[in-house]
């Protein structure tokens, strides 16, 4: 777990999805509000919930603590192509607070780390280019 002191940053105020399909195998991000680690580890329970036949649920959340510092934190979930790495820097480059969980649905042809990386960034950052401005 990081812990960084930054500028101020906005936080994700809605809930929005986006889908890449790469050679069959289907990526279904969402970026939520997330207030602390509690917060998104509901949102990423919630997903393997509503997406049970999804293989892995890649995430990544940045939020502040009590002290107001920036904590950050990335999971692959077994999945490889460093998913989640991918999702926290979607969330460093826009300088946002909250949670994206990328849930894969296999389809059969393996993408390789490269081709999973990509796809679930992919996901990612079409899931926060739909928040509102």
């Amino acid at each position: 777990m990081a812990v960084w002191h930054h500028r101020r940053m906005s936080t994700i105020a809605s809930r929005t999805e986006f889908t890449v399909t790469e050679k069959r195998s289907r990526f279904v991000a969402l970026a939520a509000p997330a207030s602390t680690l509690s917060d998104a580890e509901a949102v990423v329970a919630e997903r393997r919930k509503h997406h049970r036949k999804a293989r892995h649920h890649s995430w990544a959340c940045r939020l502040r603590d009590e002290t107001g510092r920036v904590v950050e934190q990335a999971r692959d979930d077994g999945e490889v192509g460093r998913p989640g790495m991918k999702l926290l820097e979607l969330l460093r480059g826009a300088e946002l607070e909250g949670v994206i969980v990328v849930s894969r649905f296999f389809g059969g042809v393996k993408l390789g780390p490269a081709g999973v990386g990509r796809a679930c960034r992919d996901a990612g950052a079409g899931a926060l280019a739909a928040l509102a401005p």
